[in-house]
C-alpha cells in the first residue's frame, strides 16, 4: 500500500542554518516514528512559507545517510493571508503495510496549530 506521512515544523527566523537544523530534526522524527526505509520511500516532497528562502530544507534529507536516491524537491506553500509563518511542510509518500490510521504524523514547535489532533499521538 502507498501511504503519505505528513510533517511540519516552523523556525524562528529566515537562516539557513535554522532551516537545516529544523528539518533534519522533522525527517529524523518522522522517519524514526514510522521506522521509514529509505528503499520503500517514492518521493519527497517539502514545501516552505514564502518568508524561507535562505536555503533548501531538502539539503537537510541529502545529509541523512541512505537516502541519496530518494527523490525529493521543494516548492512554495500557497501564501494564504493570516496563515502559519516561518513553516517548513514535508509530504513522503511511501510504501507500506502500516494502516492509515496508525501512520505518526509529526508537527514539531508552531506547527503543532497545524494539526493539534494528530501532533498528540
Amino acid at each position: 500500500m502507498i501511504r503519505g506521512i505528513r510533517g511540519a515544523i516552523t523556525v524562528e527566523e529566515n537562516d539557513s542554518h535554522l532551516i537545516l537544523e529544523a528539518t533534519s530534526k522533522l525527517l529524523k522524527d518522522m522517519i524514526k516514528k514510522n521506522n521509514i526505509n529509505p528503499e520503500r520511500v517514492a518521493q519527497v516532497i517539502m514545501t516552505v512559507t514564502d518568508d524561507l528562502d535562505a536555503t533548501f530544507p531538502a539539503k537537510a534529507l541529502r545529509a541523512i545517510e541512505g537516502w541519496t536516491y530518494v527523490p525529493v524537491m521543494c516548492m512554495r506553500e500557497i501564501p494564504v493571508p493570516n496563515s502559519l509563518e516561518k513553516c517548513i511542510r514535508v509530504m513522503m509518500t511511501v510504501e507500506t503495510d502500516v494502516s492509515q490510521e496508525k501512520i505518526q504524523h509529526v508537527y514539531l514547535e508552531g506547527a503543532i496549530s497545524l494539526r493539534p489532533d494528530l501532533a498528540s499521538k
